[in-house]
């Protein structure tokens, strides 16, 4: 598993979600969104996102959890979780893919 997580100040929630959704499609041939939730409660959101890809580097496919949560103070906080590229039984080897599925969305915040 690879984790990202980030603080984001004066940042539009629903610009930085379609931001993200529209990044990761457009990282590869093979992205997809598997699901997604979003919540609102008072002044506070919550979206999730699961996303998968195929990962040519540890073939097999790797997910990716992106889970962004805005209270009321404006804040934006992220997380981004990713898992699936091992292929090994008992102990995680070649998560490369898992790595390089995280780069893309560090690469959409830029």
């Amino acid at each position: 598993m690879a984790k990202l997580e980030k603080t984001l100040y004066d940042t539009d929630f629903d610009q930085l979600l379609q931001r993200i959704e529209k990044g990761i499609y457009d990282t590869s041939v093979s992205s997809s969104l598997e699901e997604s939730s979003d919540f609102r409660s008072g002044d506070a959101r919550c979206s999730v996102r699961v996303f998968e890809r195929y990962s040519y580097a540890g073939g097999n496919r790797v997910s990716m959890n992106v889970t962004l949560f805005q209270g009321a103070d404006g804040v934006v906080h992220l997380s981004g979780i990713t898992s699936g590229g091992s292929q090994a039984t008992f102990f995680k080897v070649n998560t490369w893919g898992e790595e390089s599925f995280l780069d893309k969305l560090r690469e959409i915040l830029e």
